[in-house]
């Protein structure tokens, strides 16, 4: 499934994500939710905390795509997004915003 993943949050355990310079593959309890902001569509994505040095790539990359995985199913493949925020919630996982161009 590729598009804009819908309001109803998809909980994955594995996500492969490409990020400007970054190849990375997390595993934990990830989160993706698309969002509605001044009409325009937006993808969160919820990361476990991550390496630092991976932590810092993310927060500096302008663009990124990712795949959502649990239990070895393919559960949803991004476009290309423009980052438009990195964020950490209350529980220190780093919250990436974006959308496409």
């Amino acid at each position: 499934m590729t598009g804009f993943p819908g309001t109803r949050p998809i909980k994955a355990d594995t996500v492969h994500v490409v990020a400007d310079t970054l190849a990375v593959t997390m595993t934990g309890g990830i989160i993706c939710q698309g969002t509605l902001r001044e009409g325009l569509g937006f993808v969160e994505l919820v990361l476990p905390d991550a390496d630092p040095q991976q932590r810092r790539d993310l927060e500096r990359a302008t663009r990124y795509t990712f795949e959502l995985w649990r239990g070895g199913t393919l559960l949803y493949q991004s476009p290309p997004l423009t980052v438009h925020e990195t964020r950490r919630d209350g529980d220190g996982a780093l919250v990436v915003t974006g959308a496409p161009r």
